[in-house]
């Protein structure tokens, strides 16, 4: 079976990095195919789509929500020429009704053990409109190392410097947080993968960086520890969303290799700010995600925010406004108090306000964000930052000897500058 998987193209935040990562998603889901399907993969933000490929079946995966109209743009094409479109992927999950009216079937919930039965529908014609697992979440330990194999490699670095490669180690979250879909899409219960198959997968990637993509490693202290301990000896450099600050958590974390982690900064206080430090002493870097728009901000608090976080040192910082998507507790509040603004998916990028702030216009909210990133930046650019970070993992990287010197005179090419001094 030919089968097409596709990763939709999506505008970049305004001031997002000019590179692309490797999508994890279509990676993940190649795995659950037989060995009898031939997947041929096309990330559309860095290739064409032929559309005049011959091909019996078409997977369309969707990560966010900015991809869903060009996702379902690309079925109908598809679907014009008589060709069976399936899709899947987390946005899929969000935006399914409005989904199936552009496919011939969409997959919910995570995939491991059931394609098999999904492509045995499809050769016989009798493929179901939906096929909802989402309650029905698979044993963590069926899953399997990703199909890295479908990437074209050549294309995931920037100017010939190598970036990250992703990887997860666990699913779902217990943590509920307002803005976020991750209790609807993977549910509250921590399910860690087991940590020989984890560590297994990270030895096997040709990459010497890479970003875990778990939505939080700081849920279980323990299990925490030792996917650290068992990482050591991988010599791998690896930035993820947020770790435990506790000192033991962040000794072992710096001896596996951490280089910088995602830290939410949503208030000033004394705790954020020792936070940092204690990521700082361990030799980790610190990218701030920075969220505008709650109800409690105001222009003034915003504003303060802004002020403190140069205080503190942040490596970077990417901002972003907060964004009411389908099956967060945002989206059902200020839809019941009818202050969403637009449902124009392509606007969902983060960088574009769609709703009713509390205590401003939405126009200035948007004002704010670029102030916000200006106010940050204004002494040294989002570039020069990255230079030091970037510095930071080529010193870890040659004190272990797992550099690679064609990376040298490429990211010195790069950025502008010799990054190894």
């Amino acid at each position: 079976m030919r089968f097409k998987l596709i990763y939709p193209r999506w505008a970049k935040l305004s001031r997002q990095t000019e590179f692309h990562l490797p999508p994890h998603g279509p990676v993940v889901f190649a795995a659950t195919l037989p060995d009898d399907v031939d997947v041929d993969f096309v990330d559309e933000n860095l290739e064409t789509i032929d559309f005049n490929e011959p091909v019996d079946f078409v997977g369309i995966s969707m990560m966010l929500t900015v991809q869903v109209k060009r996702g379902w743009q690309i079925a109908d094409i598809y679907r014009r020429k008589g060709i069976q479109v399936i899709f899947g992927g987390i946005a899929t999950m969000l935006h399914a009704e409005e989904t199936m009216e552009h496919a011939d079937s969409v997959f919910l919930g995570e995939a491991e053990g059931r394609m098999e039965q999904v492509l045995a529908d499809f050769r016989q014609g009798t493929l179901q409109s939906c096929y909802n697992f989402i309650e029905q979440r698979p044993d963590i330990g069926m899953v399997g190392p990703a199909r890295r194999d479908i990437l074209s490699r050549n294309l995931y670095n920037y100017k010939g410097v190598q970036m990250v490669d992703l990887v997860h180690a666990s699913r779902g979250c217990r943590f509920n947080c307002y803005p976020c879909a991750v209790s609807y899409l993977g549910g509250r219960e921590f399910r860690p993968r087991p940590i020989d198959k984890a560590v297994a997968e990270m030895a096997q990637i040709d990459n010497n960086r890479l970003f875990i993509v778990d939505n939080s490693l700081a849920q279980d202290t323990e299990w925490e520890m030792e996917l650290f301990r068992e990482m050591i000896p991988l010599k791998k450099k690896w930035c993820s969303h947020p770790i435990e600050d506790k000192p033991e958590v962040l000794d072992l974390a710096a001896q596996a290799g951490a280089w910088y982690v995602y830290q939410a900064v949503f208030d000033t206080s004394d705790y954020i700010k020792e936070r940092v430090k204690r990521y700082h002493d361990h030799g980790i870097g610190v990218e701030g995600t920075i969220l505008l728009g709650l109800d409690s901000h105001t222009e003034d608090s915003i504003k303060k925010l802004i002020d403190f976080l140069l205080e503190i040192e942040l490596d970077l910082a990417e901002f972003t406004v907060l964004t009411p998507f389908p099956h967060t507790k945002a989206y059902t509040d200020l839809s019941r108090q009818n202050r969403i603004l637009s449902h124009n998916w392509d606007n969902y990028s983060a960088d574009r306000v769609v709703y009713q702030p509390k205590h401003m216009s939405a126009e200035r909210l948007q004002e704010l964000l670029d102030y916000a990133w200006n106010s940050f930046y204004q002494d040294e650019s989002q570039k020069m930052k990255m230079v030091k970070l970037f510095q930071q993992v080529v010193k870890k990287e040659m004190e272990d000897n797992t550099f690679k010197p064609r990376d040298r005179t490429l990211a010195g090419r790069s950025f502008g500058k010799d990054v190894i001094r």
